[in-house]
């Protein structure tokens, strides 16, 4: 699979579609359409269901200085607002301020990033590492193979859980049995 196919399996799920094109309007720094949506949204043009089955949740990073609970609160409630019409769970999280929560969350330390496509480095498999811009700047840091083959990898990062991915891994083997996961 290449970057163009990538893009357009991609956007064939109206979702995807609509929020990268009201994603600016939000003013958020360095926003990006992150993971799940987009590779499940693959995943299902490569199976034949329909554009958004499976999907759980549509993430978006951004990546802002002010590291402040109310400025993150703030565009939480702005991106609510936005896409409400899509009846569709959408979460933005800067992320500028994941080192602040991820260890009493996850029970690890996280380090502190410069950017949102450090967020997107860290996620658990090489399949979910990658972002859409709303301008159309695709990041994918280990390629498409991974999505296009519908294989599941350990993304051996600092932050690494072997139970986490084993979760996410179930999950999404659940709603794909064409999956193959490979073991952490």
């Amino acid at each position: 699979m290449n970057e163009a196919r990538f893009i357009e399996l991609a956007r064939a799920n109206e979702v995807n579609r609509e929020i990268l094109t009201r994603l600016p309007s939000l003013g958020l720094a360095d926003a990006w359409l992150v993971s799940g949506s987009l590779f499940q949204a693959v995943w299902n043009a490569l199976t034949g269901r329909e554009p958004g089955y499976g999907i759980k949740d549509y993430d978006i990073f951004y990546f802002d200085a002010d590291t402040s609970w109310e400025a993150e609160d703030t565009a939480i409630r702005r991106g609510a607002e936005l896409f409400a019409d899509l009846d569709v769970e959408v979460e933005l999280k800067n992320q500028a301020r994941v080192h602040i929560w991820y260890e009493r969350k996850f029970g690890m330390p996280y380090p502190s990033l410069r950017n949102a496509c450090e967020g997107i480095d860290r996620f658990l498999a090489p399949a979910c590492m990658v972002g859409i811009a709303p301008g159309g700047s695709v990041y994918a840091p280990r390629g498409f193979a991974d999505i296009g083959s519908m294989t599941i990898r350990p993304n051996r990062t600092p932050n690494f859980s072997a139970e986490r991915y084993a979760e996410k891994a179930a999950r999404w083997q659940e709603k794909w049995p064409e999956l193959t996961v490979v073991a952490p």
